[in-house]
């Protein structure tokens, strides 16, 4: 395809007219000379006696109003989804449709983010292929399942604290409890998984955790005397715990870039954080996995309750 040059064509008209001028000084024959049509030379004359040679160059052929061209506003939260949450096209839409009653399809918000040049993601965000693609499962129920594991949070830089944010995510529904912690050993783990136990709303069959130490021993027979079977992962199948460990990553691309520059040494205060993010993931953020549902909209679903 040839690139469109502007002044290109401003040079090959002021040569036809030229040419006129200083060969032929006859419209006719100089017109059939470069096969154009006499209106066209005619048209190209007048402008640049008008205008002299800047005439000649091609004016926008953009129309002055465009009644159906998306609006300012619709714009700036299309870009605001994009830079701060690293939303796609399909997520965008999700986003408008549910909150702002904007409807925008998922190819249009793509050419949007074209022509601003925002269609490629950070390096960091952008799919990675796999040599073997793993089959995804999901548990039919809610409480069929739960994953839990924990995500070691980056040390505060003046004082080398860290803090263990503890995970626990329902199979099914997506539904999740968050809650951070100073420490991470069993005696943390017992605790998280007896808080995490008495937020959800229905009853846990199965907890599945990695191999990690905080999980072992007195965590396992803690869990088994609740009456809930305790599983373990194979070693070194992270993707085992897939649900837990993709959640993960939605926490550290939109909830902690968020306090990126800001110190928070308190758990308390950093739970309190964190307690808004977990609702707001449960009741009002689409998930992708779940065709645009929230989990707690597919917890009453599944739970026959209306939606």
């Amino acid at each position: 395809m040839v690139n469109y040059d502007p002044l290109r064509n401003q040079k090959w008209r002021l040569g036809v007219l030229r040419h006129f001028e200083e060969v032929t000084h006859n419209v006719s024959k100089t017109c059939r000379y470069f096969g154009i049509s006499r209106c066209a030379f005619y048209k190209w004359q007048k402008k640049y006696a008008e205008s002299g040679e800047g005439g000649l160059l091609d004016r926008s052929r953009r129309p002055i109003h465009s009644p159906r061209a998306t609006s300012a506003e619709v714009l700036a939260k299309i870009i605001y989804l994009r830079q701060t949450y690293h939303f796609g096209p399909w997520k965008i839409m999700v986003y408008l449709e549910r909150y702002h009653d904007i409807h925008v399809s998922k190819s249009g918000i793509w050419r949007i983010l074209n022509k601003l040049h925002m269609n490629r993601l950070p390096n960091n965000q952008r799919y990675k292929r796999h040599q073997e693609r793993w089959k995804r499962y999901e548990k039919p129920m809610p409480g069929h399942r739960l994953q839990v594991d924990v995500k070691f949070l980056e040390r505060i830089q003046d004082t080398r604290k860290r803090y263990y944010q503890y995970t626990a995510v329902d199979d099914c529904t997506r539904l999740r409890v968050l809650r951070i912690y100073e420490n991470n050993n069993q005696r943390t783990a017992i605790q998280f998984i007896d808080y995490a136990l008495s937020r959800l709303p229905f009853r846990t069959e199965v907890i599945q955790t990695d191999n990690g130490s905080e999980f072992q021993g007195q965590f396992h027979w803690h869990v088994l005397d609740k009456g809930i079977n305790h599983v373990y992962i194979k070693p070194r199948r992270p993707r085992l715990n897939g649900k837990v460990e993709r959640s993960h990553r939605t926490d550290e691309e939109e909830f902690y870039q968020m306090l990126k520059g800001v110190v928070i040494d308190s758990s308390q205060l950093f739970n309190e954080k964190l307690r808004e993010w977990e609702d707001f993931y449960n009741y009002h953020r689409p998930h992708s996995a779940l065709a645009g549902m929230t989990p707690y909209e597919r917890f009453r679903e599944r739970a026959g309750l209306q939606v």
